[in-house]
C-alpha cells in the first residue's frame, strides 16, 4: 500500500535570532516526512523541534533515523486505510517517538482526506471557524527592537497579541524588560510570557506577582516540567492564567493537570501530545476540566502549522488564541502558495487534505544532504 516514506532535514534561517531560556535559535531544522502510496497519493508531515535536544527527547537526526529504521518499513507491511489500526501497530511496536509518530499520523491523515475529497479539520469532528488567531512572539532579547517589532506587526494588521520569552535573566530583568514592553503598547495590547520552565518556585512568586500588577494576562510554564505541586500552588495564588506547556505531553498529562488544578490554559501542541488525535483528546479533557484552550507551536514550517491549524479550527473553546507564527520566522517560502495570514488571523485551507503544495525545487535546495 504504501510505496515510500521518506524523511527529509531543510533547514531555513530565521529573520532573527530567536532567544528562549532553553536556546537560541537562528536557523530552524524542519523535518518532513513524505509518504507516497501505491495509488499515487501522498501525504505531508512534520516532526519539527525546537532547538536540538535542548527542549525535549527527540531532535531532527533521531527523528529521521528511526523513521528510516523503524518506521518506514513497518509501515511497509501494512496493508490496510484505517489510520486507528496502523497508529496500533505503530505504537505497539514502536515506544516513545511522539513527534515522529505525530508527523506519519498527519501524513496518513492528510492522504486519507485526499481520497474522500474533504479538508482535513472535517476529519477531527468538522472545522467550526475558517480562520484562528495568531499572536507573534518578541524573542530578541532587546527591549527598544521589540517594541519597534510589536509596533510594525499592528500597524499591517499581522498581529496583535504578543508574548515574550523569558527566563534566561535574573527575574528583575525580565520583569522589567516585559513591563517596558507593555507600557509602550499600552493596555488595549495583550502581553503574555513564556518561562520555559525556567524559573524556582519562589522566583515565580516574586515574578508572577510583579507581572501580574504590571498587567500581563498570561504566564507559560513558569516552573520545571514535572513540579505539577508548584503549578497548582501558583494557580491557586495568583488570579493571572497559569498556562501548562512542557508539562503537558499528551492525554494522560492533560489529565493530571486538569485532576489537580495545575493550569487554567493548556498549550495544545500537536507532536507534544503524540499526534493530531491525541491532541484533539488533550482538548477534550481541557474542556470537561473548565480549562481555556490554546493553540501552541513547535516552531514548525507551514506542514506542521497547516496541521495544527486544521485540528484548531474545530475547537469551540479557543479562548487563548495560538501562536502559529512559524513559517513568519523563517527566511524561506517552501510552498508554492504561502500559508494566508491577513487581519491577524491564519487562514484554514478549504480545499482536501492539508491543502497546501510543496515547492519540490525549494524542498531540494534547502534539504541537508
Amino acid at each position: 500500500m504504501y510505496k515510500s516514506v521518506e524523511t527529509l532535514l531543510v533547514e531555513i534561517p530565521t529573520i532573527r535570532p530567536h532567544k528562549m531560556a532553553v536556546a537560541t535559535m537562528q536557523t530552524q531544522t524542519l523535518v518532513l516526512i513524505k509518504i507516497t502510496t501505491e495509488d499515487g497519493f501522498v501525504g505531508w508531515g512534520e516532526a519539527t523541534t525546537i532547538g536540538g535536544l535542548g527542549y525535549g527527547e527527540e531532535s531532527p537526526e533521531s527523528i529521521k533515523t528511526n523513521i528510516d529504521t523503524y518506521f518506514s518499513p513497518l509501515l511497509k507491511t501494512l496493508k490496510v486505510h484505517n489510520i486507528a489500526q496502523i497508529m496500533r501497530v505503530l505504537k505497539k511496536n514502536i515506544n516513545g517517538n511522539r513527534f515522529a509518530k505525530c508527523a506519519i499520523q498527519t501524513a496518513l491523515l492528510d492522504i486519507q482526506a485526499q481520497r474522500l475529497n474533504l479538508p482535513l479539520s472535517e476529519l477531527l469532528g468538522g472545522r467550526l471557524r475558517e480562520s484562528v488567531p495568531v499572536l507573534w512572539v518578541l524573542a530578541s532579547g532587546d527591549t527598544s527592537k521589540d517594541i519597534a517589532e510589536a509596533q510594525k506587526m499592528i500597524a499591517i494588521k499581522r498581529h496583535n497579541t504578543f508574548k515574550l520569552k523569558i527566563g534566561s535573566r535574573p527575574v528583575e530583568a525580565d520583569v522589567e524588560h516585559v513591563l517596558a514592553i507593555k507600557q509602550a503598547l499600552g493596555t488595549d495590547i495583550s502581553i503574555r510570557v513564556d518561562v520555559n520552565r525556567a524559573w524556582s518556585e519562589l522566583d515565580a512568586l516574586k515574578g508572577i506577582q510583579l507581572l501580574q500588577d504590571g498587567g500581563v494576562d498570561l504566564i507559560e510554564q513558569p516552573c520545571a516540567i514535572d513540579n505539577i505541586d508548584a503549578m497548582q500552588r501558583l494557580s491557586r495564588r495568583f488570579d493571572i492564567a497559569i498556562m501548562a506547556d512542557e508539562s503537558l505531553m499528551g492525554p494522560s498529562s492533560a489529565y493530571r493537570l486538569a485532576r489537580t488544578n495545575a493550569a487554567s490554559v493548556f498549550a495544545v501542541k500537536v507532536a507534544q501530545s503524540g499526534g493530531l488525535l491525541e491532541a484533539k483528546d488533550v482538548a477534550t479533557i481541557a474542556n470537561l476540566a473548565g480549562i481555556d484552550l490554546y493553540g501552541g507551536t513547535m516552531l514548525e514550517g507551514p506542514i506542521g502549522t497547516i496541521a495544527s491549524a486544521h485540528l484548531f479550527s474545530t475547537f469551540e473553546n479557543l479562548a487563548a488564541g495560538t501562536e502559529l507564527f512559524g513559517p513568519l520566522l523563517l527566511t524561506e517560502e517552501i510552498l508554492k502558495t504561502p500559508l494566508q495570514y491577513q487581519n491577524f488571523e491564519l487562514a484554514v485551507p478549504k480545499t482536501s487534505g492539508l491543502g497546501i503544495e510543496l515547492d519540490q525545487d525549494k524542498l531540494d535546495n534547502l534539504r541537508r544532504k
